[in-house]
C-alpha cells in the first residue's frame, strides 16, 4: 500500500502540509476531499515528486520514494492525472496516448483496453487533442496515464468542468480499474456525490492536515459532506 508519514511541505514561509500521515490500501479506491486551498494539489505534486518535500516519508510496497525524481516514481508504478488535464493540444489523440508509454524502452502500441474503457478515443485517435471537448480531453488524460501500466493512479479533480454524462463514464472507468484490473486509485475530488458513489475509503483534509478518515459506506453517517462545506 501507499504509506505517507509525517509529510511537511512549505511555500516560502507558509507551512502547507503539516505532519501529514495516511495510508492508501492497495487495490482500492481512496478519495481525498477538502475545500479549495487546503493543500490537496500540493500533496499530489509531493507524492509524484513534482515538488520536493521538506520532511517525511512516502513509501510504496516498502520502497521509500520521497527522494526519487518523478520519472523514478513512474517506474515504481505511479501515474498522475493533473488538474486541468495538460494534454498536448497539437498532437493527435494517438500521439498523446503513446507519450504515456515513454518509460518503456521501445515504442508500444495502444492496448485494446484503453479504447475499451474510452471508445471515443478510438473514434478520434487521429484528431488533435486540442480539438476535443473538455470531457474527451479528461478521458484522454486518464488513458495517457494508464499507458505506463501503473499500479497506482492519482487523479486531481477529474470531474472539474465536465458534463454530467462524461462524469458518469469516468466514474464507471475508475471502478473498472479497481475491480477488474486491481489498480489502486487515489482520487482528489470536491464533488461529494461522485466521491461517495465510488469510494472504498475516504480522507478529509483541512489546513494541510488529515482531519477524518474512514470507509466510503460511512461517509453520510460520519458527516463528511458537512466537514468539507465549512
Amino acid at each position: 500500500m501507499l504509506i505517507v508519514k509525517d509529510l511537511n511541505q512549505y511555500y516560502g514561509g507558509s507551512h502547507i502540509l503539516r505532519n501529514m500521515s495516511f495510508e492508501v490500501p492497495k487495490g482500492q479506491l481512496t478519495t481525498l476531499l477538502g475545500r479549495n486551498g487546503v493543500g490537496k494539489t500540493t500533496l499530489l505534486k509531493s507524492l509524484m515528486g513534482v515538488v520536493k518535500v521538506k520532511t517525511g516519508s512516502i513509501a510504496w510496497d516498502d520502497q521509500e520514494l520521497a527522494n526519487l525524481a518523478p520519472w523514478s516514481r513512474v517506474d515504481a508504478g505511479f501515474a498522475y492525472v493533473p488538474q486541468g488535464r495538460e494534454i498536448f493540444p497539437r498532437l493527435s489523440v494517438e500521439e498523446n496516448l503513446l507519450i504515456g508509454a515513454a518509460k518503456f524502452s521501445s515504442p508500444k502500441s495502444i492496448p485494446p483496453y484503453i479504447y475499451d474503457l474510452f471508445p471515443i478515443l478510438s473514434d478520434m485517435k487521429s484528431r488533435r487533442g486540442g480539438d476535443l471537448s473538455g470531457g474527451q480531453q479528461q478521458q484522454l488524460a486518464i488513458g495517457r496515464a494508464l499507458m505506463s501500466q501503473p499500479e497506482l493512479i492519482i487523479l486531481d479533480e477529474p470531474t472539474e468542468g465536465i458534463q454530467p454524462s462524461i462524469i458518469q463514464d469516468i466514474g464507471r472507468c475508475l471502478r473498472r480499474l479497481v475491480d477488474e484490473m486491481g489498480i489502486t486509485v487515489l482520487l482528489v475530488e470536491q464533488y461529494y456525490d461522485f466521491a461517495k458513489a465510488l469510494s472504498d475509503n475516504y480522507l478529509v483534509m483541512r489546513r494541510g492536515e488529515i482531519v477524518a478518515r474512514g470507509i466510503g459506506a460511512d461517509m453520510d453517517a460520519n458527516g463528511v459532506q458537512e466537514m468539507i462545506s465549512v
